[in-house]
């Protein structure tokens, strides 16, 4: 589908490898992390995404992260100018009759290839959700109260001087405040494709988990570390 003209409610670009949530790949840290290891493994291997994820890196501790442009930007210039690659830009309604076919599809894969791809597994587990990363401008963060500092302290060679993350302390007022916030705040209205899709524990909306309780962010994604 990318590119041909038609576009998912995820994507906002016509290119390949267009990162709809997360821009990080996780650790990298190939000694004390599985992830980290993999991208070791990966790299040994040439792998494309890796070698893209290196052009496009950006600092992040001692996680890989990338700008979401210049990594679709390598990764569709490398395929298409690839010798043993053709790019076929149009929409694929259903699974191929015979033969062995690797499928790599989604987030949001089309409503008539979903369907196929359902009969032929007799799974009806398809599913995408994903929570938004809120953007905050630097010149909004009163930086006399927070400081630059890496989780960790760990760092990589694409790590800024002094850390690559803005620390924002909460006093206990503040932070009860902030979760009462969020349970008491105005929540986005779910379009259609997301209004029966399940949650994933491993990625879900910040009001969602603090209607698990008060205690629960602070031993999650606002852990002190």
């Amino acid at each position: 589908m990318r590119g041909s003209g038609e576009m998912t409610a995820a994507h906002q670009t016509d290119g390949l490898a267009e990162l709809v949530c997360s821009n990080s790949f996780r650790s990298d840290d190939d000694t004390k992390n599985a992830v980290g290891l993999l991208h070791h493994e990966m790299r040994m291997l040439d792998s494309l995404v890796m070698r893209a994820g290196e052009v496009a890196r950006v600092p992040a501790g001692s996680a890989m992260a990338v700008d979401r442009d210049v990594f679709s930007a390598e990764v569709d210039k490398s395929l298409s100018q690839h010798p043993n690659v053709t790019v076929v830009r149009e929409r694929v309604d259903s699974l191929p009759d015979a033969g062995l076919t690797i499928v790599a599809t989604g987030p949001l894969t089309a409503e008539a290839l979903a369907g196929s791809i359902v009969r032929a597994t007799g799974s009806e587990r398809l599913a995408f959700f994903d929570a938004i990363a809120p953007i905050i401008h630097h010149d909004s963060i009163d930086m006399s109260k927070c400081w630059i500092q890496s989780r960790w302290n760990k760092t990589t060679s694409a790590s800024n001087d002094g850390g690559d993350y803005i620390n924002c302390p909460m006093t206990k007022e503040q932070y009860l405040a902030f979760h009462r916030g969020l349970m008491e705040g105005e929540k986005t209205e779910f379009k259609q494709w997301e209004k029966d899709t399940p949650y994933f524990d491993g990625c879900m909306p910040i009001e969602v988990m603090a209607e698990r309780g008060v205690e629960t962010l602070r031993y999650g994604p606002m852990k002190g570390v």
